[in-house]
């Protein structure tokens, strides 16, 4: 049977539509391989784009890091721990802080907290020199602690010292620490805020705390908080957030209560608060100074062989059995004005052992002003 060559022809379209067909799948397949195969081929480094200058503030932090971070050490608190079965006594790691060397004798300023309950503590140089130190004193109330490393050869120098009474808000802050066991990190920020108050894990509260947003993270505690002259400013101390890691709020104790309290514990262990030997009540005072029309503290009573007591302050009397009549009130000490019993403690606090503070205050209605030499 003969075949018609319409069909022939439409036989041989489908022929070559087919193998057009083949040719582009083939080609769709091997096309992205050969690709790959022409980018590996000619694949090479890319030509680096010169930068120029680095700008100041990179040259401030880079200069800032080098020239403190070789005083800053990591600590390690450790805690002895029994096993109730035999009766075997191990010391495990405890937790992690950072200090810094405060002078040429091996002495470490941190946090009260990163060493508290500790059995034994150990340091680390940032060369990786590890020594045991030894507890020389501590202040709970400002969450201040001292340690001894040994003195050693290559003792890395101590930060230079700021002021904080003079800082205001914006200015840049860096703060150097372990974050998280992780030694040696730097963060910058601003002085946020100034004047903070945190409430202490033993009840009180610590006052004059400076605020910034330079990243503060858990392991920071005890490192520095530098000025952009690289000098020590604050003491990084806490963190304010709801889950416990940076969330921009950061807290340093500022390096004017430092200055004022250290000394005090490498010589005695303690700090020794400045004392007016008087005792107060806030509730007496509202009640006495409202009817008074005034601002201040009363003087309730006065220790004998105080300083309040040489400067012939009077406590309050009790007349008829019960009523309470006030002597003395306290309206400011060098200029400053009391407002309650707390005010009176943060000028107090403020003061060292042996200062002589002007102290005005209201007897009969008479204001009168007296020179007190603090105990």
């Amino acid at each position: 049977m003969a075949i018609n060559s319409n069909s022939v022809s439409l036989l041989r379209s489908v022929r070559v539509l087919l193998y057009v067909l083949i040719g582009v799948l083939v080609l769709m397949f091997l096309l992205p391989r050969l690709q790959n195969l022409w980018i590996s081929l000619t694949a090479e480094p890319r030509a680096v784009t010169p930068r120029g200058e680095l700008a100041a503030a990179e040259k401030t932090n880079i200069e800032i890091f080098r020239e403190a971070s070789p005083s800053v050490v990591f600590i390690t608190s450790l805690a002895d721990r029994i096993n109730v079965w035999t009766r075997d006594i191990a010391r495990i790691p405890r937790g992690t802080g950072s200090g810094f060397l405060w002078d040429r004798n091996g002495h470490i300023v941190t946090n009260y907290h990163v060493i508290e309950d500790a059995s034994a503590v150990h340091i680390r140089l940032n060369d990786q020199r590890s020594y045991k130190a030894v507890f020389v004193g501590a202040s709970p109330d400002h969450d201040l602690a001292v340690l001894r490393m040994p003195q050693v050869n290559d003792m890395p120098a101590a930060l230079p010292i700021g002021t904080s009474h003079d800082l205001q808000v914006g200015q840049a802050m860096y703060a150097i620490g372990n974050p998280f066991g992780l030694d040696y990190t730097l963060t910058t920020g601003v002085v946020s805020a100034l004047n903070r108050s945190l409430d202490n894990e033993n009840g009180t509260a610590i006052n004059g705390l400076i605020q910034t947003d330079a990243a503060i993270n858990p392991g920071n505690s005890g490192g520095p908080l530098l000025d952009s002259a690289g000098r020590l400013v604050g003491i990084n101390t806490a963190i304010y957030s709801p889950s416990g890691a940076y969330a921009g709020i950061g807290f340093a104790v500022p390096i004017d209560t430092v200055n004022r309290i250290v000394p005090q514990l490498i010589a005695h262990g303690r700090y020794q608060r400045p004392r007016l030997g008087i005792t107060i009540d806030d509730r007496i005072s509202e009640q006495v100074t409202a009817k008074a029309g005034v601002e201040g503290v009363v003087v309730i009573g006065v220790e004998r062989g105080s300083a309040a007591e040489q400067a012939g302050l009077r406590g309050a009397r009790i007349i008829d059995g019960s009523e309470l009549l006030a002597s003395d009130i306290i309206l400011s000490i060098d200029g400053e004005p009391i407002e309650d019993g707390e005010a009176l403690l943060d000028l107090l606090e403020r003061r060292r052992v042996g200062d002589s503070i002007a102290l005005r205050y209201l007897r009969d209605g008479v204001e009168r002003q007296v020179q007190v030499t603090l105990q």
